[in-house]
């Protein structure tokens, strides 16, 4: 029996205000800040919503990506703010699925199309950052000072530029 998970047992669903506890609950035991209220109303928004998902595992719910679209000089990019699967379900593919589930869904918007995708990783997350470059992601900078309330307070800036789907130019 391999050890990685049938695609079929994952699955996604878009954040909305009915899981949007779910997603609390997800994030308050993977990740070591809290986050703001304003976070949990910009997540549910309808723009969004290809780019906001909980990760479900034969239906249980086990992670949580969350991105937000930047503009800049006429340009959209993906900002991944969160992406994290529960420590039993890791090493499993699961977490290459959930970016690679990302990666396509940022490939096939056209309004606004999306340049690239990227991130902050802490400087201590090494296994972060080498997931990341397995998927095509590039180190484009060092953000001094990221973290406010966790050391070490640096932050890896990791990107990965999108070239749009086939069919998704027009």
């Amino acid at each position: 029996m391999s050890s990685r998970p049938s695609p079929s047992r994952v699955s996604f669903a878009s954040v909305t205000p009915n899981n949007l506890g779910t997603v609390r609950k997800l994030n308050s035991v993977l990740f070591p800040i809290k986050y703001s209220e304003k976070f949990y109303n910009d997540i549910v928004q309808p723009q969004v919503e290809d780019f906001c998902q909980l990760i479900y595992y034969n239906d249980i719910p086990i992670g949580t990506m969350c991105c937000r679209i930047e503009a800049k000089d006429g340009e959209a990019k993906l900002y991944l703010m969160t992406l994290a699967v529960l420590a039993p379900y890791r090493s499993r593919g699961i977490g290459s699925q959930s970016l690679q589930h990302l990666i396509d869904a940022a490939a096939a918007h056209t309004k606004p199309k999306i340049n690239a995708i990227y991130l902050h990783v802490q400087v201590s997350n090494g296994d972060a950052k080498r997931f990341y470059e397995r998927h095509g992601f590039k180190e484009v900078g060092l953000y001094e000072n990221y973290y406010k309330k966790i050391t070490p307070h640096d932050a890896w800036i990791l990107q990965r530029d999108i070239e749009p789907s086939k069919g998704a130019e027009g």
